[in-house]
């Protein structure tokens, strides 16, 4: 029945900082965006290499959302990427702050977390050698 994930929504806070974050820091691709006057709203479609997409959304006077501590409902947006700490130091060339390299115990792979500018944590995850 369920095939893949096609999309993720985020609301951000502030359109222009976190549309710069999606496209320019992680690279990802505008596939459109439009503005809806009636919400006096943004939405950016952004595209991953695998056709899967996110969704960016800006409505004026969105509550934050509680990143930490933990919370109940969804955890992280994780991406899979072939070499973590590659894409760790280009991130960090890039001013971000991201956190140590951890392994997971249950999968023997490498993986690191980071937040978008909301602090949305974001984690990469390393895909397996082939």
């Amino acid at each position: 029945m369920l095939k893949r994930i096609h999309h993720v929504a985020i609301i951000c806070a502030d359109y222009q900082v976190s549309k710069d974050f999606y496209t320019r820091i992680l690279g990802l691709s505008v596939i459109a965006e439009t503005y809806r006057p009636e919400r006096a709203s943004y939405k950016l479609d952004l595209a991953l290499p695998d056709g899967s997409q996110i969704e960016l959304f800006s409505f004026p006077d969105a509550p934050p959302r509680v990143s930490r501590p933990e919370a109940q409902g969804l955890r992280h947006l994780a991406f899979e990427v072939d070499d973590v700490a590659a894409c760790k130091a280009m991130l960090e060339a890039k001013g971000l702050e991201v956190e140590d390299i951890r392994l997971d115990e249950l999968t023997g792979r490498r993986f690191v977390f980071f937040a978008d500018p909301d602090g949305l944590p974001l984690e990469l995850y390393e895909a397996l050698s082939r």
